[in-house]
Parts: C-alpha cells; sequence; structure tokens
C-alpha cells in the first residue's frame, strides 16, 4: 500500500510564483537553459540548472555549481522569495490546456514504495543523468522537481479535490508564456488531509508517468543519507521524494514521433516494397496523425503514406511487443531501416508529439529522410507494462502538460 504524506512546503510568495515557475531542467540543452535564465533573475530554472551562472566552457558538472544552486536557494529564501508553510499539507495543482484540465494532489511519496515496487516505473535510467540530479538534491538538500505519478481513479480523493477547487481561493493562478493555465490550492483540513492519506494507503501501485531519472536520484539520495544515518526511523524527510500525483482519467499521452535519416541503402521504391510486408501502405493527400492503434503515418519524398499493420501483428499478447511503438521498431526499422538500437543509432531521432507534423515534414527538408507519425501509447497501455515488471522501449511517451519546477520544494 502506497505511503504519500503531507509535508512541509518551501513555495514562492504569491506575486512571483508566475515569474518563478519554470519547465522542467531536461527539457533544455545548456544553450537554451543559458538564454532562458537570462529573461529573469527569479526563474527557478538558475536554481535548477546552475551552470548558466558560469561562463560557458565552465565544467557544469563541477562541484561550484552544484554549491551555487545551493547558494541561490538559500539566498532567495532568505530574501522572502519563497516562504515556508507552517504546517504539512497537501496541495492540489491543476493545470489547463486547450480547455483540458488536469488536477493532481501535491505530496511526499516513499523511497521505500520505489524500492519494494509500490511505486511502479516503465523506463530505465541512465547513471550520467542521475549522477547529475544526485549531486543537485544533496548539495541542495532539497527536492525541486516533482516528480509526475499516476494512479487509478479514485471518487474519494477527486471528491475532495473538485469541493476545494470550487469553494476555496487559490493560492497561485496564472498562465504561463505557452498558453497553460497554473492553479494551486492548499488543502489544509485534517479531515480531508486524513481522508487523503488513507485512500493512497488503500492504492496498491503507483505509477511514475515522467520523471524517472528524478526519482531514481531522489531515492538514491535517500539512501545515501539513511546510511550516514543508521540510526533513522523512516520520518526523516530523505524517506520521502516530491511528487504530484494525478489519476489516470486525467492524463493526456502525446505521441513520440520518429525521424530516420535514409533509406539503409535502399530506393524509394525498394522501400515501400520491403514494408509491405508487414504494412498495407497508401498514399494520403494529407498529413496523417493516426487515429487509432496499429495505424502509423508515414512523410517520404514530400508525400504522406498510412501504414496499417497487417492482421498477424494486431493480435500480440506481450505488452510490450503490442506497444505501436515496438511494431514499428521491430517490423519497419529494425528489419528494413536497420535500426538495431534506437537508443544507441545516430541515425535515428524522436519528435515530441507536442512539436506537431510540421516538424516532421521540416525535418525530412533539412536533415532527415523519412518520418513516422505514432498514435499515442495509452495510459492503460503503461500500466499493463509497468504491471507485468517489464521496461518500455525509448521515448514511448511524451506528457503533456509538463509540471513546473520551483512551485514546490521539498527540504530534506
Amino acid at each position: 500500500m502506497a505511503s504519500v504524506k503531507p509535508f512541509i512546503c518551501v513555495r514562492p510568495e504569491a506575486s512571483v510564483a508566475h515569474r518563478v515557475a519554470a519547465l522542467p531542467y531536461d527539457v533544455y540543452n545548456r544553450a537554451e537553459a543559458r538564454k532562458k535564465c537570462m529573461e529573469d533573475e527569479l526563474t527557478f530554472l538558475r536554481i535548477d540548472r546552475p551552470e548558466s551562472q558560469f561562463p560557458e566552457d565552465f565544467d557544469m558538472y563541477s562541484t561550484p555549481v552544484y554549491e551555487k544552486a545551493r547558494d541561490m536557494l538559500k539566498e532567495q529564501i532568505e530574501k522572502g522569495v519563497y516562504i515556508t508553510d507552517p504546517d504539512r499539507c497537501y496541495y492540489i495543482y491543476e493545470l489547463i490546456m486547450d480547455g483540458r484540465h488536469q488536477t493532481g494532489i501535491v505530496a511526499c511519496a516513499s523511497i521505500d514504495d520505489y524500492l519494494n515496487g509500490v511505486i511502479k516505473k516503465h523506463e530505465n535510467t541512465r547513471e550520467e543523468k542521475e549522477q547529475d540530479r544526485i549531486r543537485h538534491v544533496d548539495t541542495c538538500s532539497a527536492q525541486t522537481g516533482p516528480i509526475f505519478l499516476a494512479y487509478r481513479s479514485n471518487n474519494v480523493i477527486s471528491g475532495i479535490t473538485e469541493r476545494i477547487k470550487a469553494t476555496d481561493k487559490t493560492l497561485y493562478s496564472f498562465t504561463s508564456d505557452d498558453g497553460i493555465m497554473h492553479n494551486v490550492w492548499r488543502v489544509g483540513a485534517g479531515a480531508d488531509i486524513e481522508a487523503i492519506a488513507l485512500e493512497f494507503d488503500r492504492t496498491e501501485s503507483i505509477y511514475i508517468a515522467d520523471g524517472h531519472h528524478r526519482a531514481a536520484s531522489a531515492v538514491k539520495v535517500g539512501i545515501k543519507r539513511r546510511q550516514k544515518h543508521p540510526d533513522y526511523d523512516g520520518t526523516e524527510e530523505f524517506n520521502y521524494f516530491l511528487s504530484v500525483l494525478f489519476p489516470e482519467d486525467q492524463l493526456m499521452i502525446m505521441p513520440y514521433n520518429r525521424v530516420v535519416k535514409d533509406l539503409n541503402g535502399l530506393d524509394i521504391n525498394s522501400f515501400l516494397e520491403s514494408i509491405g510486408d508487414s504494412f498495407d501502405v497508401s498514399g494520403q493527400d494529407m498529413p496523417v496523425s493516426p487515429s487509432s492503434k496499429y495505424n502509423y503515418g508515414m512523410y517520404l519524398d514530400d508525400k504522406w503514406y498510412l501504414l496499417r499493420a497487417r492482421e498477424e501483428l494486431t493480435g500480440i499478447k506481450d505488452p510490450v511487443e503490442a506497444l505501436d511503438v515496438s511494431i514499428l521498431q521491430n517490423y519497419l526499422l529494425k528489419p528494413v531501416l536497420g535500426i538495431e538500437d534506437p537508443r544507441t543509432d545516430n541515425r535515428i531521432d524522436f519528435i515530441g508529439g507536442i512539436r506537431g507534423l510540421q516538424e516532421l515534414e521540416r525535418r525530412v527538408h533539412t536533415d532527415m529522410k523519412v518520418a513516422f507519425s505514432m498514435y499515442p501509447t495509452s495510459i492503460q497501455e503503461l500500466f499493463a507494462v509497468s504491471d507485468a515488471g517489464m521496461l518500455m522501449p525509448p521515448k514511448s511517451t511524451w506528457f503533456e502538460p509538463k509540471l513546473r519546477s520551483g512551485l514546490f520544494i521539498h527540504l530534506i
């Protein structure tokens, strides 16, 4: 059963919350982060990406960089940019994108639940990416980027959140530059806190939707601190990590599209003939955004095609092999285009669905040869893979909207 706790929150003062809130640190490359940090001295990205405060050739993984993050956070707390709520609370975080509401509970999840499989993952993590966040969390003694968790919808929790949204005043309400509206409420009543905690305690499984590296890093910092404090009793803050938990019925997964540099030595006719072994191929007059599973769009030589997986591929039972991204990889990208390992092959790139089909066309017109538009992986497919203790192929899911960093900080 899941241990999901209220916590003492460090958060921005209301008048500057819209300036502090920042997209996750890994959305930007180094040059983009540096440019963004120059736009506003209060953006949390300066703390999340502290190398932005050093010369461009400075080692971004050196000790002074992480110490700079710690010092900037401490300085802004002292200046009153951030305030500390006096009581342990949950928070409600609502994001509105294109009229669609997504409402989650901000809380702290247990590292033991991560270790024992109550909190389930669907992606592998890379050691080098973990190390950066491990050092950031450990040096700052703070978790600053919430982990995006999902749970099966719960009427009690939904009832509480909807009531508070309807009756209570927001702590924050602002629209970010990308048009996403962000609303935050505090859950302060003892009865509501107890009810939410009890419902999560009855929950068998929680799922990492986004933030696998942040979760793994927070857990490893917690283990490290347990080793330093062998007399720990489990109540210490380092035993928990900052999260926002969303019910499954409010989540939207966007497709993660693919582009490939060449046709693996084939001419166009030979390529089309080869993929016909596993897919029905038909030319289209319009760009193709697949409307159902087992369908793919393909852009090649200024023309769009619809690919339909043949019937024998639509009955696969294995939850990983049945994913659309797996079928494309196993029956087209690998056997026809020679993409053996999409994690390491530099002939393939991945385009988040938020960027639209125009980006696929642009890439084919510049540095790529062929593009594939995908039907998005469903949250039920994500749950099935996680429940089976399996892992998805890389770049299987793209969640929107992205949670903002800096609105909630958990000191450990």
